[in-house]
């Protein structure tokens, strides 16, 4: 089954999240006895808001229990301060009791009982994983079941209009006895009763979001989701998109709606309220009834045929009682280049804020992974963000000053960027610990989740890091400055910032654990691990095993993004220069060159080993100097460390798998040669140098026989330093590896990473005319144009997944092989929009320097033909969703599908959603529940067809607006 990922694949994050030195946490005391079962019964009987008492009852529901000591983790910063019965320590928020002499015995299907008197915060939610001498208890009390039915996602309501409240609630193993509605985190009502409804009058004109939180009888506690809501300062008129170009001489529209019902008909009219009279518009008045009112009707603008300069206006849509909306209108030349005028376009309906691509923190704007919520992809949520669309993004606004000639969106999205999705200082803050010759522990990956957690090793060798001390020295900071990949926008899963649960955006991480794990077997946690969510040790005991766990924080950067930051930048840096404007972005280049230094960590061994013939973790050495370097763009680099600043360690990690995906010779080249783009290290340049002739070296050995490109190398077999099979070929000592990384789905069979790649080498050869990367595509054009039809009205179909067999020959700089066992199959075709976009990239390029009629004809029709598709927020073709059936698929032990949970194992999301064997994508993210699409997914669940989706992803919609501005540029 191939379904989509981060743009049509996944990520592996780096798996030892590892560092050299743990503080050592409480120890419970070890109990010799038989296997244990139980059951816990935790009530609290009173609880007067600072303090309560509760009463803990354990049932032994197993073999006779000769000594006991359980344990629990308190979810909201409660304090035992006396306690009867028993006898207890606590660290933090764990908890152990151990018992006095009379009830040390527990018989067969005997209990004992003891209460304490504690404190309490703000919450006072009842422990989910308690365990007897270390074995879980099974029979804990479960949290309620809560939804938010009232209001809907998105929905909008007028300033002084009374806000209705509902949800639904349940208690498997016991009754509700109330269910909360909080505005903003503040609790604004209580119900006790079924059906559990409210209302929030006096809400303040903005944005605000409602959540239920239902509390049990045993007082456990279950909070949904936030919904987002809108509220307006009165009745108010929408228009659509907020700026439109109108060829002069020419007509175009935008759409005009009420955000909300009216009582009886509305008229409104429309006139120009400024600007030039050259631009007039009709029809001058609409009416909106009480049925159609949310139903867009067109205006359409006209130009004079005058010949005259070029103008803009502004015009007015009004009606009494309402808040008025307006729309900027902009003449353009009536000889613009085609797709010139097809950016623009494109361009107004990513920024118009009604499209919703962005969400607006004060005066910056951070994309969303796409405008839908219900997207499983990498990112396992659509308004989750990545690295990759902040650097598209960057492209984007880098496209519009080239048009334009106004470089401020583009320093504002670097700004942006360097907030949101660069770690500060404070989201990083004890790089001054790191040991550049001991950087991490090494834990071997493994290719089933079963092997995880994997066990921390410090017998393994591991080399130096031989560039953190010329890097402070550069920057004057230990901190590094490159983006993790993922970001929570709307802090939908609830971590917040280090376990705050409130701080939007927050840093996550999703993939963790090998080769094999998928996007639909993934558990999410965060990036700073406070212990607050998850289990006892939050979740760092899903992915490595040892004696103790300590806070931290740890990112992990996709070099792809980092080094497409770079290479817009370099864009960037060419166009304003050519409008006499380079200094305006001189601090965003600046900034450019330092994230490139930063990024070499991706062209290092993982453990700073020996690049070449490593066949085990030990027999492979340790390097010092550059001998670890590959000088490749690998899957990732990360880092990470203490959250106690006086804990004293850091660590840091590079990775010895590379993909021919990631590889940007561009990026190499312009650190090596654009003056402003020069890192300050004092061997970066050095480095990129000579990774711009490495990576080249590398797509040149993978290059089949057909001409696409093989999966990628490998200084790490399987992730844990193992022995290849026999005969499998080397690139300087390297492995080859057909799909590196992860195999679910096999990590080269998506075509996207054929153009993503080849469309940086095609820009080299069109830049610099580097007969390398032309001999590279004057053999990966023709497979692909044999592979790709493109008809009339839209009709498109492009390769869509890739079939491998075969290996390269091993390669020889001075006598490079032919690879002819290496071959390659299209298995079917797409209409991926963005991916089209992409090969139409790569396609244009390489015509402009090479004058290929074939290419650029493709090329272009591959353009017209994604015009074909414009909706109202871009260009996008419906797609049907097949792996929509995994969403409640539990782990599978003969397959290895579902989400994996070791034995024993417990812990809760922060909205309450249980963690143990029995988990699904969906029971982990219940919240999915309320999304507006969901029906149509459950009724797939239920049998019914597979779900067909519109999705506006931001990156291929970036991807088309700057293919179309690249065209204008080559061609226009």
């Amino acid at each position: 089954m191939r379904y989509r990922t981060r743009a049509g694949r996944l990520r592996s994050g780096p798996v030892a999240l590892v560092a050299a030195t743990i503080v050592t946490a409480a120890v419970l005391p070890a109990v010799a006895q038989a296997a244990v079962a139980c059951s816990v019964n935790y009530t609290i009987t009173s609880d007067w808001g600072s303090g309560f008492v509760a009463d803990v009852a354990i049932k032994n529901e197993g073999e006779p229990i000769n000594g006991w000591t359980l344990s629990w983790t308190f979810p909201d910063d409660q304090r035992i301060t006396n306690l009867w019965n028993g006898n207890h320590t606590q660290s933090g928020a764990k908890v152990s009791v151990t018992p006095v002499d009379w009830n040390r015995n527990i018989g067969t299907g005997g209990s004992v009982a003891f209460g304490f008197q504690g404190t309490r915060g703000a919450a006072n939610g009842k422990p989910t994983d308690f365990a007897v001498n270390g074995v879980s208890c099974g029979g804990a009390n479960k949290a309620p079941a809560v939804s938010v039915t009232s209001p809907t996602v998105g929905q909008s309501f007028e300033v002084g209009q009374a806000i209705p409240l509902a949800a639904t609630a349940s208690d498997s193993d016991g009754t509700v006895s109330k269910v909360e509605f909080l505005a903003d985190g503040v609790v604004l009502s209580t119900d006790t009763t079924a059906p559990y409804e409210g209302s929030w009058t006096g809400a303040s004109v903005g944005d605000h979001t409602v959540a239920a939180r239902a509390t049990d009888n045993l007082g456990a506690v279950t909070t949904t989701t936030p919904v987002p809501v809108k509220v307006l300062a009165g009745a108010t008129i929408l228009a659509s998109p907020a700026t439109i170009n109108v060829k002069q001489g020419d007509k175009s529209t935008f759409g005009v709606t009420l955000a909300s019902r009216p009582s009886s008909s509305v008229t409104v009219a429309v006139a120009r309220s400024s600007g030039s009279a050259d631009l007039t518009a009709a029809p001058t008045s609409l009416t909106f009834t009480t049925s159609d009112w949310n139903t867009p009707q067109n205006v359409t603008v006209s130009s004079a045929a005058n010949g005259g300069d070029l103008t803009s206006a502004v015009f007015s849509v009004t009606a009494p009682g309402y808040a008025s909306a307006s729309v900027t209108a902009k003449e353009i030349s009536s000889t613009i280049p085609k797709f010139q005028e097809a950016f623009l376009t494109q361009y107004n309906k990513i920024k118009d804020p009604a499209s919703g691509y962005f969400r607006k923190f004060g005066d910056l704007l951070v994309p969303y992974h796409a405008v839908e919520t219900l997207n499983v992809e990498a990112p396992d949520h659509g308004h989750q963000t990545t690295s990759e669309a902040f650097s598209y993004y960057l492209w984007l606004e880098a496209s519009y000053g080239k048009i334009s000639g106004d470089w401020a969106p583009f320093k504002a999205a670097w700004a942006s960027m360097e907030k949101f999705i660069i770690p500060a200082k404070a989201d990083q803050p004890t790089n001054d610990k790191y040991n550049a010759a001991k950087p991490a522990t090494y834990a071997p990956e493994h290719d089933k989740m079963t092997g995880y957690p994997s066990e921390l090793d410090s017998n393994v060798p591991v080399g130096q890091d031989p560039i953190a001390a010329e890097l402070k020295a550069a920057y004057g900071t230990d901190d590094i400055y490159g983006m993790h990949w993922l970001l929570d926008v709307d802090n939908t899963l609830g971590f917040g910032r280090c376990g705050d649960g409130t701080t939007a955006p927050s840093y996550i991480n999703t993939y963790q654990r090998g080769s094999s794990e998928s996007v639909w077997e993934t558990i999410p946690q965060p990036s700073c691990d406070t212990f607050k969510h998850g289990g006892p040790n939050g979740y760092l005991d899903l992915f490595t095993k040892d004696k103790s766990y300590a806070k931290q924080w740890k990112y992990t950067n996709a070099p792809d993004a980092d080094a497409r930051a770079v290479q817009v930048a370099m864009f960037a840096e060419q166009w304003a220069t050519a409008q006499g404007k380079q200094s305006e972005i001189a601090p965003e280049l600046a900034k450019a060159a330092k994230m490139g230094d930063y990024l070499r960590y991706a062209m290092f061994d993982k453990y700073f080993k020996k690049i070449g013939n490593c066949t085990s973790p030990t027999a492979c050495p340790a390097a010092t100097g550059k001998d670890s370097e590959h000088y490749l763009m690998s899957w990732y680099y990360a880092w990470g460390g203490a959250t106690d600043t006086s804990a004293g360690w850091a660590w840091r990690i590079g990775d010895g798998a590379s993909h021919q995906g990631y590889q940007n010779p561009l990026a190499a080249y312009a650190l090596a040669n654009v003056p402003s783009l020069k890192p300050k290290s004092a061997t970066g340049q050095q480095d990129w140098a000579k990774s711009v002739d490495r990576q080249l070296e590398l797509l040149q050995w993978l290059q089949s026989s057909d001409g696409a490109i093989a999966g990628g190398v490998t200084n790490s077999w399987e992730g844990h330093y193992g022995t290849p099979p026999a005969g499998t070929p080397t690139f300087y000592g390297m492995f080859y590896d057909a799909h590196p990384v992860w195999r679910d789905p096999p990590s080269n069979r998506w075509f996207g990473f054929q153009v993503w790649q080849m469309e940086r080498t095609a820009a080299l050869y069109q830049k610099t005319g580097d007969p390398r990367a032309k001999k590279i595509l004057d053999k990966w054009v023709p497979w692909a144009l044999a592979n790709t039809t493109v008809g009339t009205s839209g009709a498109f179909q492009i390769p869509s997944d890739l079939e491998w067999t075969g290996a390269p020959d091993n390669w020889n700089p001075t006598s490079p092989g032919a690879n002819a066992n290496l071959r390659v199959r299209v298995l079917n075709h797409s209409q991926d929009v963005g991916v089209a976009a992409s090969f139409a990239k790569t396609l244009l390029n390489y015509a402009a320097k090479s004058g290929d009629g074939p290419a650029r004809t493709t090329g272009e029709g591959l353009l017209t033909a994604l015009l074909a598709h414009q909706d109202a927020k871009g260009i996008a073709i419906p797609e049907t969703r097949t792996d929509y059936n995994r969403f409640d698929d539990k782990y599978d032990a003969t397959t290895g599908e579902g989400v994996y949970v070791p034995p024993g194992w417990t812990g809760t999301m922060p909205n309450g959603d249980k963690i143990d064997q029995s988990s699904t994508f969906l029971s982990i993210r219940s919240f999915y529940k309320n999304d507006p699409d969901w029906p149509k997914v459950q009724r797939y669940l239920d049998g019914g067809p597979a779900p067909t989706f519109t999705y506006h992803r931001f990156w291929a919609q970036a991807e088309i607006a700057t293919a179309f501005s690249l065209h204008a540029e080559l061609f226009g």
